[in-house]
């Protein structure tokens, strides 16, 4: 397995103020997220700390609290490495995912002004547009920033901190299946526009959302076998 080397460019700098160790985790949870930091990468903390120009200490902190969390696994006499997902934790998340979005899109369709629909048609039409030029990464960050939208579109504060959850696992997911998704994503979320435009047509909203987080399941668990 390899160590914590990072490809050019992908380090983020801190952000300041705050406790330097929630800016060490927030650095290192961004670079799993992104997969910078690849499942089963081997973490060595002196070279996070020379990458992120920090101590030892605040990067042990961080890899204990992501340990915590499940995105870091401490064996004993190896040391850190990127978790490595399980399929059944995948079909799990994506499985949540699909309940509380296919919510979000129908409360969505109930209040959706015109220029949140804007808003979306723009995001779709950027995200097309990063599709054509095979730009995965844009691609992904429009992706999150679509259904991010969506959720705060149904103005339930509930369901927007359980989305909050599994958003960064989502993108976690979505990011190696991303290609693959390409321009039909992004056909299936200006469909999800236009049915959120009708304002009166919640059951169209929650039966395409739901078809299109259950693609997105499908082809996560289909990935190897193409």
């Amino acid at each position: 397995m390899s160590s914590a080397g990072l490809p050019q460019g992908a380090v983020p700098k801190l952000e300041r103020p705050g406790p330097l160790r929630d800016r060490v985790y927030e650095a290192l949870l961004g670079l799993i997220t992104t997969r910078a930091l690849r499942p089963g990468q081997h973490l060595v903390e002196s070279e996070l700390a020379g990458h992120l120009g920090v101590s030892r200490q605040p990067v042990r902190e961080a890899l204990q609290r992501l340990n915590t969390e499940g995105w870091v696994d401490l064996r004993p006499a190896q040391g850190a490495f990127v978790h490595e997902p399980t399929e059944e934790e995948a079909d799990q998340l994506l499985t949540v995912r699909t309940l509380l979005e296919a919510e979000a899109a129908r409360l969505a369709a109930t209040g959706a002004g015109e220029a949140d629909v804007e808003a979306l048609a723009e995001i779709v039409a950027q995200g097309l547009q990063a599709v054509a030029a095979d730009d995965v990464d844009t691609a992904v960050a429009l992706n999150a920033r679509f259904h991010a939208k969506i959720i705060e579109l149904a103005g339930n504060a509930v369901l927007a901190e359980l989305a909050a959850q599994v958003d960064r696992r989502v993108r976690w997911y979505y990011t190696p299946i991303a290609r693959q998704l390409g321009r039909r994503s992004w056909v299936e979320h200006r469909d999800l526009v236009t049915a959120i435009a009708g304002h009166d047509d919640e059951e169209s909203a929650t039966r395409l959302m739901r078809e299109h987080t259950e693609h997105t399941r499908r082809s996560y668990r289909a990935r190897d076998e193409s």
